[in-house]
Formats: C-alpha cells, sequence, structure tokens
C-alpha cells in the first residue's frame, strides 16, 4: 500500500522525521508489517510511505492494510492524502 501524507505540525526535516518514526514504530509495533518513506524525503511537510503486509488470503491482507489506514487517519500529527493498496502476487 502506498500512503500519501501532509505533516502540518512539523517546522523541518528534524520533526518531520520524529514525527514519522513515531508512527512508523506504532504501526509496525501493531501489525506485522514493513514500512518505510518512499517519497518526499526532503520535503518537511509531506511524505509518502510504503507499506507491506504478507499473507496467503487477500482479505486478511485488506483488512489490515484497512485498519492501518484508521490507525494514520487518528494520528492528529498528519492528514492521509490517499491511500492505494496494490495487489501483488
Amino acid at each position: 500500500m502506498l500512503v500519501d501524507l501532509i505533516l502540518g505540525s512539523g517546522h523541518s526535516l528534524k520533526e518531520k522525521r520524529s514525527v514519522l518514526l513515531s508512527l512508523i514504530k506504532k504501526l509496525q509495533n501493531q501489525f506485522n508489517i514493513s514500512i518505510a518513506e518512499v517519497n518526499y524525503q526532503d520535503l518537511w511537510q509531506r511524505s509518502q510511505l510504503a507499506v507491506v503486509c504478507v499473507n496467503t488470503e487477500w482479505q486478511a491482507v485488506e483488512r489490515i492494510l484497512q485498519r492501518i489506514v484508521a490507525v494514520i487517519q487518528s494520528d492528529p500529527r498528519c492528514t492521509l492524502l490517499n491511500s492505494e493498496f496494490r495487489k501483488i502476487y
């Protein structure tokens, strides 16, 4: 899944990294996923995260990804612009 975010509270790359690190650790601890920032590394108010989840059943993966989107949406430090699921076989 690709997730596009706006991080409105930070005013520097250091603050952005702090927010992202906190969010990434929270998601990794709650879900068995891999996650990394893949775009907009040089912009302090924008980020794109790639989230990877592996399972033998697509429905299970989809449920997990929907829960991840809900967690991101509930975080007041960021605004979710877009999320895109991609199924890879």
